[in-house]
């Protein structure tokens, strides 16, 4: 289990705070998605922008983000605290996102410098597209394809089509994931500048997470320059599913995050609801050991980015405690309980969009058998002999 030190403890404390203003802003945002740009001066949505961009690229030096871009664990602490608040309002926001995520592992120092100037004014909005409307986030069976115009001078065309993609018919700037070619190596990101021919994203009639306006695009032909094209400066082995895995390490832990705030919020209503009723104990045991689970996957991520299963193992398992969680809660508050607590029912919503973000349960449970299947055999001297007799 790991311990957290005082400025981690720090962290949470300030982002436990910060949620509370996340929590008056969720119904309206709800209610209305098209209508959050009013809410972008929030002194808590203003923190998470600023904390989630490098240091180096940062216009506002007078945030202090309390150490939440030092490393993962810190990021999912974070992400914890402020998804109690409410998970729809972080996935509203603007800022880098999970674009930002994909540019940090596979841009060069001017891709970075230019997405992160893209966005700099706060008001800006970003996207990233990977799930198919065919394949899902299966990576491998990617059809989006990104190649050559005609015209050498016009570079590369994409076209194609992704689904599930949060804020693309706002953003101004995103990544987009397609092949190049058949193999494994050939997938690559690109940087995507919107307005563009070709470019169309429409919003989906969801009913969870309705701030961060989820849509399906189509690319027909969008054009992009060659210098858009992420990760050249890399090693042919690292600019495809390698980079992709290490922006879903990172992302898998952060969703995990906020699903598990999520859990966490319904669960402190039930008892603010219901004090001293200890019909919560079991749930909350399990919940501990959840946020226990994420800590580890996220330590772990920081001392080997390409460690695929503690991310995996954690977003496989929170997610699906979270939807079981608002369920309970539900269920403990009695008949009517979605009525009168408006807040709980939109978590009842929201929750369930976890599980599509970056990898659907299946998708987690292939990852997990692939790393135990293809983990190497130890030296026979390194084996532990079962005693004489033992099955």
């Amino acid at each position: 289990m790991t311990e957290l030190d005082a400025p981690l403890r720090e962290l949470r404390g300030m982002c436990r705070e910060a949620a509370r203003d996340l929590r008056t802003r969720a119904l309206a945002v709800d209610a209305d998605p098209a209508d959050v740009e009013r809410h972008l001066d929030s002194p808590t949505l203003t923190l998470i922008r600023v904390a989630s961009t490098p240091k180096r690229f940062r216009t506002d030096g007078s945030v202090d983000d309390g150490g939440y871009s030092g490393s993962c664990l810190a990021r999912v602490i974070a992400g914890v605290e402020l998804a109690r608040g409410d998970a729809g309002l972080i996935c509203a926001n603007t800022g880098p996102s999970l674009a930002g995520v994909a540019v940090d592992a596979l841009g060069s120092e001017a891709q970075q410098e230019a997405f992160y100037d893209a966005i700099a004014d706060g008001r800006t909005w970003t996207f990233f597209g990977m799930t198919e409307p065919g394949c899902g986030s299966d990576a491998t069976a990617m059809g989006t394809r990104l190649e050559a115009a005609p015209d050498p001078s016009d570079g590369m065309l994409l076209t194609g089509a992704k689904r599930y993609v949060g804020n693309a018919s706002r953003g101004r700037i995103g990544v987009v994931f397609a092949r190049t070619g058949r193999t494994a190596l050939s997938i690559r990101g690109a940087l995507v500048r919107v307005p563009a021919e070709g470019y169309a994203a429409t919003p989906l009639d969801m009913i969870g997470l309705r701030g961060a306006r989820i849509c399906a695009i189509g690319l027909d032909g969008v054009r992009v320059h060659r210098e858009d094209v992420l990760g050249a400066h890399l090693p042919a082995s690292r600019r495809g599913l390698w980079g992709i895995g290490r922006t879903f390490n990172v992302m898998r832990t952060q969703i995990a995050s906020m699903a598990l705030g999520v859990a966490l919020a319904a669960r402190d209503l039930v008892r603010e609801e219901r004090p001293g009723w200890n019909g919560h104990e079991r749930v909350s045991a399990r919940l501990e050991a959840a946020l226990a689970l994420l800590h580890d996957a996220a330590v772990q991520v920081d001392h080997d980015p390409d460690a695929r299963r503690p991310p995996s193992a954690a977003k496989l398992h929170i997610t699906d405690l979270a939807v079981r969680t608002t369920r309970w809660a539900a269920h403990a508050l009695g008949p009517g309980a979605l009525l009168e607590h408006p807040l709980l029912e939109k978590w009842c919503r929201d929750v369930a969009a976890f599980e599509f973000m970056d990898g659907t349960s299946n998708i987690q449970r292939l990852h997990i058998t692939h790393d135990i299947a293809t983990r190497a055999t130890p030296p026979v001297a390194d084996r532990v002999a079962a005693p004489r007799g033992a099955a």
